[in-house]
């Protein structure tokens, strides 16, 4: 059979169609509007009711220990005993957001009480601003550790109501009362600014919360850092609801960071004096008992003057006893530190710079000091289970191991020198054996006083510096931006968050139709036939019949219905007009499953091309579920083709029901019996007489066949036809069956094969027009007048048509 002129079966064509696949979208433009109003004020809402977040920021300098020139003064030209090596930018940042640093500050504000008063729609926090205060009595370590929430309602000027609803309390009480709530002793009072007494309107939430949560909000939401390029300067930040509470925390911070670290230069300070104050209690006794033990020796020996007679002896050797002098000097100070460290507990501070001149020794005892502070600063904050603790104990010990070797070593050196200036005086004094026994005698405690008064004075002079540098120990830090917050709210954003809101509001409708196409598989329109169609001609559309509307087409019937079936047949025309014109065209109606109307446009067709004063039969060939007889009137009884295919008896006329209407004449062939066997009956030549019979009798011959994928009946017969019409249903037929009547037509199974779909609603595709959605049956025929609210909801997208 010849098909429409000019189709390619194998058309290699893209099925994607962007305008379509657009409109599937568009159609639901309404959904989309109301998701963008919906989403512009969730945003809103979101932006006014919000309560904003402020950046505020800081910065401070931290002062290097040679940029501290107060020691420069002090006459002895050594290092400052107030030199920390390792203070880093690094150590500094550690301390800043150490734990206890932070809390420090967390319990000097008292932030862990926050005040809330009671807004309309919002409550916000009173910082500063409440209209009362409370004053707590509890000790720290119990107040520290509470978690409370205390509604604080006026009743009048001097009374209140106190509520507590962790407790189920509620009690009125007058302001300045002494109350014991849940561990808690208090006091309410009115706060007082610049003399007057604030107003007290509106409820307040009083929120009491353990020192910890507090403290680690504070750390994770402090931001420090190296500032710019900057070496040496530390930017501060933090972003929270009271701009002035940050403001108050960063500069109490950095006032609490300076404080201590000036403390942390005094204790040196402070130790270093100590020390020097009990090497010169010593000094003093041992200066005393030297001079006593001149006097006495002069005394007993009845002498006044003995340089005079020794004033050759002491230009001669005084060179060497200079060097012993210096080297004994040497010995006591070794000494003295070697006996602090053996008498005094461990870890404690050696006096620095007190004028050892091995280098090593010096070195040692300032790495030594370093190393106890930092200790000490970490003890305030860990235990001593911290492993930097350990760390720093283990390097502690190592070098005070080093220290008393190189103590020890240090001493058999100047022993060793000395032993050989004595060696050398013993071999000078030989020369002068002429002395008598009593310039020795003299000079051995002369030089011995010697050595006091020089140790008593250098120790006279290393207090004083102390003192010095105790009393002018300057900052370790120095502020250079003091807190401030930037005007605008870093959190929420208001126009982001309102496009935010606006692409939120239109993606939810997106992806819900996104959705619900991509999880349905029926057909809906002609679009969706594409596939099928690109093989197989498309001949029509059948609109949904509405409630109340018949299922049947009438004389004169000018509904879409009538109108669809009436382009159905012109379409049909052009595929059977070049086919023989001496006998009837003999077609078939079948579908894929049941339900998909075959029966529906079966009747349908016949009745229309009845009206054309055409003979017409229709045939139900679907004999295992018959469903003509419901648009007959006949009862399923009567004898029909199952009846004719298996007695032979039973000849045309006895199974033809003429119609009994005169203007659409349609004669009829029902099923009859349901047989045990319906395709061993198609299978016999009774079916291919009664359709010769038909087409020599009538211009059209109709078969309502069954259903091609269930049943094989339709496959049998299919050769006898001279057209196949295959119906597909609009919402019911599935897409993944439309590869089956493409299987047939490629297999050469059905002849003449044309694509019709049924029941397509309109009502979803009054835009689609385009793309072949629909065609609108209502021009001329008694077309409704578009209401009011329909002209406001039209779709914005179509083009208006002329009148």
């Amino acid at each position: 059979m010849e098909e429409l002129e000019g189709f390619q079966e194998n058309q290699q064509e893209s099925n994607f169609d962007l305008k379509a696949e657009l409109y599937k979208y568009l159609k639901h433009w309404k959904w989309l509007l109301f998701g963008l109003i919906v989403g512009g004020v969730i945003a809103y809402l979101y932006n006014r009711y919000t309560i904003p977040q402020y950046h505020s920021e800081s910065s401070m300098m931290i002062v290097k220990d040679q940029d501290k020139s107060v020691m420069s003064a002090i006459p002895s030209g050594n290092s400052s005993i107030l030199s920390l090596e390792n203070s880093t930018l690094a150590n500094q940042i550690v301390t800043l957001r150490s734990k206890q640093m932070v809390a420090s500050v967390v319990d000097e504000l008292d932030h862990n009480i926050s005040y809330y008063i009671e807004g309309n729609v919002i409550t916000v926090e009173a910082y500063k601003s409440s209209p009362i205060i409370l004053n707590f009595q509890t000790p720290d370590s119990i107040l520290h550790k509470k978690s409370e929430t205390l509604l604080i309602t006026p009743r009048t000027d001097d009374n209140f109501l106190l509520q507590v609803e962790k407790f189920g309390y509620s009690s009125t009480h007058e302001i300045g009362e002494e109350l014991e709530i849940a561990g808690l002793n208090f006091t309410v009072e009115r706060r007082i600014v610049d003399g007057s007494v604030q107003e007290w309107n509106n409820p307040v939430t009083v929120k009491v919360r353990p020192l910890n949560d507090v403290v680690g909000g504070y750390i994770a939401s402090l931001e420090i850092g190296q500032k710019g390029r900057a070496e040496d300067v530390l930017a501060l930040s933090m972003t929270q609801e009271s701009p002035e509470k940050s403001e108050d925390f960063l500069n109490t911070l950095m006032e609490n960071f300076n404080e201590q670290g000036v403390a942390d230069k005094r204790e040196v300070a402070e130790n270093t004096t100590a020390f020097i104050q009990e090497r010169l209690e010593i000094i003093t006794e041992e200066l005393d008992s030297v001079e006593g033990g001149m006097a006495e020796f002069k005394r007993d020996n009845q002498i006044m003057d003995v340089a005079s007679g020794a004033s050759q002896f002491q230009s001669r050797y005084s060179a060497a006893e200079q060097q012993i002098f210096g080297l004994e000097t040497q010995q006591q100070l070794i000494q003295s530190v070697q006996q602090r460290l053996e008498e005094e507990e461990e870890f404690s501070l050696l006096p620095s710079d007190i004028g050892i001149s091995e280098s090593g020794i010096s070195g040692q005892i300032t790495r030594y000091n370093t190393l106890v502070l930092q200790r000490n600063d970490l003890l305030n904050k860990s235990t001593e289970e911290n492993p930097v603790i350990q760390r720093i104990s283990q390097q502690l010990q190592s070098i005070r191991s080093n220290l008393l070797d190189n103590i020890e070593s240090t001493k058999r050196s100047l022993n060793i020198q000395r032993n050989e200036l004595l060696e050398r005086e013993q071999a000078a004094q030989g020369q002068f054996s002429s002395f008598p026994g009593l310039e020795r005698g003299i000079r051995t405690i002369e030089r011995q006083q010697q050595i006091k008064e020089q140790l008593y004075l250098f120790l006279l002079q290393r207090r004083e510096e102390a003192a010095i540098s105790y009393a002018s120990t300057s900052s370790v830090a120095r502020v250079v931006d003091p807190a401030f917050t930037y005007a605008n709210s870093v959190d929420p954003k208001p126009w982001l968050i309102l496009l935010g809101g606006l692409i939120l509001g239109l993606l939810l409708p997106l992806i819900v139709i996104f959705i619900r196409n991509f999880l349905d598989t029926k057909v809906h329109h002609k679009g969706d036939l594409n596939s099928l169609t690109q093989s197989i001609p498309f001949i029509g559309e059948v609109p949904r019949i509405a409630a109340g509307q018949s299922e049947v087409i009438e004389t004169n019937d000018r509904s879409p219905l009538a109108e669809s079936f009436r382009i159905l047949r012109t379409n049909m025309a052009y595929l059977i007009q070049s086919k023989n014109k001496d006998r009837g065209e003999v077609i078939f109606v079948t579908s894929t499953i049941k339900g998909e109307g075959k029966t529906f446009i079966s009747y349908n067709l016949a009745r229309t091309f009845a009206s054309t004063k055409r003979n017409v039969l229709l045939i139900g060939a679907d004999i295992r579920n018959p469903k003509l007889h419901r648009y007959s009137g006949e009862n399923m009884g009567h004898k029909g083709l199952s009846d004719y295919l298996y007695d032979y008896d039973v000849n045309e006329e006895n199974i033809i029901v003429s119609s009994k209407e005169e203007d659409l004449k349609v004669d009829l062939i029902l099923s009859g019996s349901i047989p045990p066997n319906p395709a061993e009956l198609f299978m016999n030549d009774r079916m291919k007489n009664l359709l010769d019979f038909a087409a020599n009798n009538y211009d059209y011959v109709i078969l309502d066949t069954a259903p091609t994928m269930i049943v094989t009946d339709t496959l049998l017969i299919s050769p006898l036809a001279d057209t196949t019409i295959y119906v597909t249903r609009a919402d019911y037929t599935e897409k993944k069956l439309l590869d089956f009547p493409k299987d047939l037509k490629r297999q050469g199974k059905l002849k003449g094969l044309a694509v019709v779909l049924n029941d397509v609603d309109y009502s979803k595709f009054s835009y689609g027009a385009k793309y072949g959605y629909s065609y609108g049956y209502g021009y001329g025929y008694g077309k409704e007048e578009e209401s009011r609210m329909k002209k406001i909801f039209r779709n914005p997208f179509s083009k208006k048509t002329k009148k």
